[in-house]
């Protein structure tokens, strides 16, 4: 079982003593004015270049079928080119020679003509048929890149990168592109390889109708690199302004009990619509950029065309140029300038899809603060007779990457198979510890051993067996109380199943539910009380047997019935393992065989739950205020 999966850590970046609180990621206020966190942007820094080394490795496993489609676009565009020039051949040749009664080239021309018209047709389906698969492919590839990435990346990157800018890199983004590969990128080539084509075509039909139209393409080239200068940077703003959107939303969905709760409706609408806004005015700007450059495109178009057939018509008059050159030069002409439009919406598409690459890659690019071990070890055996094993933190400090310092120097030594309970106030370091010893962030300095064994250099499904930790959220997944259960084993046979339950004491409340052990549990497990999925999570940390296990705060938000039920599992659960015990309410205590209190990142306090009580120190004070509590 993975410790990440038992804590549901991603859910939850404004955890006591965890960034938020301690200067970490979250945490108003604390960073100077000047500090600049890349991750409060859309966009994640990224290397020059990472955009086309991406969409590179997205291609090349696709190599033979690029060059196919290559293939295919050169045979339907010389199909498709061939037609002006059978026009000028029937103009200059065929109908001369129908007014001499001789009929064959005219017919020739008509069989090319359909012939052509067929092969155009055939090979667009080919394109159509080959570019599809090949676009789906590599669609799936990038989705599947962007989950598996998102997956491997450290805690700390999603407490600083919401969940809701991931949905929009894995949907929006990704969409984007699609839009570009299936619409757009045809359009580009077929413009690319009719401006190469027919600017053949005209100088080898009229040198000076061919010069001429071979001019105009400058104009058009600066229109396309001032649309291109300035449609970018719109787009860009337009993919943050969607992805503003959806964390917004998936934010307000997330947190709907507070929501409801604190009757915030009217202030997200408000949050909500400004954000719609915004997402709308950019959208607004794209179009006025596009309608800037067709104008522009048709302007030189129109005018190119008018100029050559003026100045053709005066040779055609004069006896220096022949009809069908003329006719087949305008053809080749308005074959060239009507795509104008549709490259403009190439070029949106292309804009769209660059920004939103850039975003993906800028995600990719990111590397796991918490990286794989080079060369791992494995634990040594258990010793006979003690299931757990001796957790020592050897000199440790630790900062978070944007605040200060949590853990200023840290010694901590727990013999194998003993329960330390860790009390203390909001931001005295409590959680930073059991993060440290999951191995969900790395020392800033010093070593965390599990029995003599650098956790860093562990394999981390090795890490994983040994090491669990179960949180105050207990997240369950949508599926069924088994399956959630079975997580850390999942070839765990029903019965093993079922014998973790009755071992924590769920058996009974399972069994009671519409489908006992295959009831769905929905959406976080919201069918099921909190005492309940904190149940089923210590059955889960029974069933994949961890030599050490972590306990975050396991009962804080429970009633006291639920959290009798909690502790009678906790009995059952810790025996025997070594145990580490976040606790805020006192009663957790009870189970240690040490207890720890701890300030600033230092222990102040260490002995026994009797020890301490019996003292005049910082625990014997909360134990009183607490037992004043419950009178």
């Amino acid at each position: 079982m993975t410790a990440a999966t038992t804590s549901g850590a991603t859910e939850r970046a404004d955890r006591a003593d965890g960034p938020g609180e301690t200067g970490g990621p979250g945490a108003p206020g604390v960073r100077g004015p000047a500090a600049v966190d890349p991750f409060d942007q859309d966009d994640l820094p990224t290397a020059e270049g990472a955009t086309g080394t991406l969409l590179r490795s997205l291609l090349s496993p696709h190599r033979a079928r690029v060059a196919r489609l290559a293939l295919i676009l050169l045979v339907q565009q010389a199909t498709v080119q061939a037609g002006p020039l059978l026009v000028a051949f029937a103009i200059d040749r065929g109908v001369p020679a129908f007014r001499d009664r001789d009929y064959g080239p005219l017919i020739a021309v008509a069989i090319a003509y359909a012939l052509c018209s067929l092969g155009a047709g055939l090979f667009q389906y080919l394109f159509i048929n080959v570019s599809g698969r090949l676009n789906q492919d590599v669609l799936l590839d990038l989705r599947g890149r962007i989950f598996r990435h998102s997956q491997a990346l450290s805690v700390d990157f999603h407490e600083r990168y919401t969940s809701g800018r991931l949905i929009s890199r894995s949907t929006t983004d990704v969409e984007s592109l699609r839009e570009l590969l299936e619409e757009g990128l045809q359009e580009l080539i077929n413009v690319v390889l009719a401006f190469v084509y027919i600017s053949v075509m005209l100088l080898w039909l009229d040198l000076g109708l061919g010069g001429v139209a071979i001019a105009s393409f400058v104009p058009l080239y600066l229109l396309i690199r001032l649309y291109r200068r300035r449609a970018g940077m719109i787009y860009s703003e337009r993919s943050t302004a969607m992805a503003g959107v959806i964390v917004k939303f998936t934010e307000t969905l997330n947190g709907i009990r507070p929501v409801r709760a604190f009757r915030r409706e009217r202030a997200n609408d408000e949050a909500f619509r400004a954000l719609n806004e915004h997402h709308g005015r950019s959208n607004g700007d794209t179009l006025i950029e596009m309608a800037r450059y067709v104008v522009g495109s048709r302007l030189v178009a129109n005018t190119t065309v008018a100029g050559i057939v003026l100045w053709g018509a005066y040779r055609v008059a004069d006896g220096t140029l022949a009809l069908g050159v003329l006719a087949a030069s305008v053809l080749y002409l308005r074959r060239l300038f009507d795509p104008i439009d549709r490259l403009a919406m190439f070029l949106n598409s292309y804009e769209s899809a660059a920004a939103s690459l850039k975003k993906i890659a800028g995600l990719l690019a990111q590397t796991p603060t918490v990286p794989e071990a080079v060369g791992p070890r494995e634990l040594p055996p258990r010793r006979s007779g003690l299931p757990g094993r001796a957790v020592v933190f050897e000199g440790v400090r630790f900062a978070y990457r944007t605040g200060g310092e949590v853990l200023p120097r840290f010694d901590l030594d727990i013999p194998a198979g003993r329960t330390v309970a860790v009390v203390g106030s909001t931001g005295a370091g409590k959680s930073t510890l059991a993060k440290l010893l999951a191995r969900f962030y790395d020392p800033t300095e010093g070593r965390v051993l599990l029995d003599g064994v650098d956790i860093r250099e562990l394999a981390t499904p090795e890490l994983r067996r040994g090491v669990v930790m179960v949180t105050q959220e207990a997240f369950l997944f949508s599926g069924t109380v088994a399956e959630n259960i079975a997580i850390g084993r999942p070839d765990a046979t029903r019965e093993e199943i079922e014998s973790a339950a009755k071992a924590i004491g769920a058996h009974d409340f399972i069994s009671g539910l519409p489908d006992g052990y295959d009831t769905d549990v929905r959406k976080r497990g919201g069918r099921i009380s909190a005492g309940q999925r904190q149940l089923v999570a210590f059955a889960r940390a029974l069933l994949a047997d961890p030599s050490v296990l972590i306990l975050d705060e396991a009962t804080s938000s429970l009633d006291i019935p639920g959290e009798r039920a909690v502790q009678r599992a906790m009995d059952t659960v810790l025996r025997g393992r070594t145990a580490v015990v976040i606790a805020h309410r006192l009663s957790t205590v009870e189970v240690a065989d040490r207890v720890l209190v701890m300030e600033r990142g230092r222990i102040v306090e260490d002995g026994t739950p009797a020890e301490l009580i019996a003292g005049t120190g910082r625990f014997a004070d909360l134990h009183k205020a607490w037992r004043d509590s419950l009178v």
